[in-house]
């Protein structure tokens, strides 16, 4: 009870401590704004310099940061299912994965449905996206669009578009960096747009810092003095919790360590060591696998020369991978350095809002882990930061539950477009400009994930989150709960499921729980399992792709154990 005493002490507090020296109709623009949305695949909110984590702080990003400071911060924003197309998919529809039809990746989206780019187009607006798409078929409701193949690579990488002569759809290799192609063509669509009388939309979307993290040349070297501080949950040994015990997606364990991290096979010889996905070395011409080669040769070499093993070298394998993610950031954050200063270049950026996030959490190192998929904080929490001068307020924090499922209600109350009754999400428009007048904005998020027997082996699950507790069902072919309090235990450690003490929070949780499931429309087939000989040719499948040597570093006997 104290705790409560204390949290809504300091909610009224901060509720008080808001701007109210503007009323609403003074903020308000003279016509509907622009819209840039920049979203990046698996930036983790501890990889953002604006969110204060230690990692970010020795690899900032100071053009998110510009966002953040000349708008708004979410702390308590949450995808609804933590994995690459549904993300995108919740985004573009404002529903729920099991409404839209996207539950894991492999699904086709149905293009034809309701989205937000689409109800745009109908109130007047130029619509584009750019980059990764990810959603297995080509986009509807956009005027122009030049998209990734797939998952896209980060060399010369292949780009769908509709050719405007011919009407057939080309795909073309572009030569050069994802990060930067993507951006240019961003610029060069807000230049083609700039002087129309409509407002226009542009989804740029980034393939950065997806796995493998392949940072562009000019900064591959960028982190290889700077020694990144691992998580205290590194070597995590997951008690009670079955289904953290049974994943693969430990970084000393499951990482491939050519592909992922860039090691060679032996010293002096530029081959790398086990990967197998080649193509994204096979596809750089001649000179820029010359230059790769020659950045990464003397740190492998180091490396071979060390012969380390058992706890050094799952050390050494969690720094490997951060200067590599980080160093993959770093040339995301130009790139939208560069857009921001072309809007304020070319006088769009007072009518522009402007929106960073990802497509859900990711692990740096927290649990053991790289990837996403649980609901656990580092990957259920998407970063996310808005700016639009003379509307939102510089420096803006808001700490009020969100979800990714809220943002094309967003857009269309911006837009002044009307919001369909079927969306489930909520617009955000209240928090931004500080007009939301009730209790809480949400008192709980609801969080489903499907993509099971697959990659990495993440069990189906699903779970609320409220203000202070989790609950999470693991399901399939386990059965088990797992319960957190947030502000004890932040780092989700001890599940209390199982504490006489936390029986009635446990029970007042699966009452809103089975509440939100029956608002959110959540039906029984949502729970199926998959056929067991499914399950075991897939663990076996996956567990068959672990590292290079077949052994791994085991936290519990502090040994190299056989994989």
């Amino acid at each position: 009870m104290r705790h409560l005493v204390v949290f809504m002490f300091s909610l009224l507090l901060f509720q008080s401590c808001k701007d109210v020296s503007k009323k609403p109709e003074e903020l308000k623009p003279s016509k509907r704004p622009n819209i840039v949305y920049i979203m990046a695949d698996d930036h983790a909110e501890q990889a953002i310099s604006a969110y204060g984590h230690p990692i970010s702080q020795l690899a900032p990003t100071p053009n998110i940061d510009r966002i953040a400071t000349e708008g708004a911060l979410f702390k308590n924003n949450f995808c609804t299912n933590s994995i690459c197309g549904p993300s995108r998919a919740v985004v573009l529809t404002g529903k729920f994965s099991h409404i839209n039809g996207f539950r894991m990746n492999g699904n086709k989206f149905d293009g034809s449905q309701q989205t937000f780019p689409k109800l745009l187009q109908k109130a007047g607006y130029n619509t584009a996206v750019i980059g990764k798409w990810h959603l297995d078929g080509l986009p509807e409701g956009f005027d122009y669009w030049k998209i990734l193949t797939d998952q896209g690579n980060y060399y010369n990488p292949d780009f769908i578009a509709l050719n405007e002569t011919s009407k057939v759809v080309d795909t073309t290799r572009v030569q050069g960096y994802a990060t930067d192609i993507i951006t240019q063509d961003g610029i060069a669509y807000l230049n083609s747009v700039k002087d129309s009388d409509k407002p226009f939309m542009l989804m740029l979307q980034h393939k950065a810092p997806h796995r493998n993290w392949m940072p562009a040349l000019r900064h591959a070297n960028k982190f290889d003095d700077v020694d990144f501080p691992l998580p205290d949950t590194y070597f995590s040994a997951h008690e009670g919790s079955l289904a953290s015990q049974k994943q693969l997606q430990t970084i000393y364990k499951d990482m491939y360590e050519g592909h992922d991290l860039k090691l060679t096979k032996s010293k002096g010889d530029p081959e790398l060591a086990w990967n197998p996905w080649q193509s994204d070395f096979e596809r750089m011409t001649t000179e820029q696998r010359k230059a790769w080669d020659s950045a990464y040769q003397q740190k492998n070499d180091a490396f071979h020369d060390a012969n380390l093993s058992g706890k050094d070298l799952a050390k050494y394998k969690g720094q490997r991978y951060l200067q590599d993610y980080l160093a993959t950031i770093a040339s995301m954050d130009e790139g939208i350095g560069e857009v921001l200063d072309y809007l304020e270049e070319n006088g769009l950026a007072d009518n522009t809002i402007v929106v960073y996030t990802t497509d859900q959490g990711f692990y740096l190192g927290e649990k053991g882990w790289f990837d996403k998929r649980y609901m656990y904080e580092e990957s259920l929490a998407m970063p996310l930061v808005i700016k639009y001068p003379g509307v939102i307020k510089p420096g803006t924090i808001i700490e009020d539950l969100t979800q990714n499922l809220d943002f094309a209600e967003t857009f269309l109350d911006y837009a002044n477009a009307e919001i369909p009754e079927d969306m489930q999400g909520k617009s955000l428009r209240p928090l931004l400009e500080n007009t939301f007048d009730g209790d809480d904005f949400r008192d709980a998020v609801y969080y489903h994930y499907y993509d099971y027997p697959a990659f990495h082996m993440v069990k189906k699950h699903y779970g609320i989150r409220t203000k202070r507790y989790k609950l999470i069902h693991f399901y399939d072919d386990i059965d088990t709960w797992e319960l957190y309090d947030l502000e004890e235990d932040p780092k989700e450690i001890a599940n209390q499921i199982e504490n006489p003490d936390y029986d009635n929070i446990e029970a007042e949780l699966r009452t809103r729980l089975a509440a939100l499931q029956e608002e959110y429309e959540v039906k029984a087939k949502e729970f199926e399992q998959a056929p067991k000989e499914n399950v075991e040719r897939s663990f076996k499948q996956f567990e068959r792709l672990r590292g290079r040597t077949g052994t791994s570093y085991n936290p519990q006997t502090d040994k190299d154990t056989k994989l």
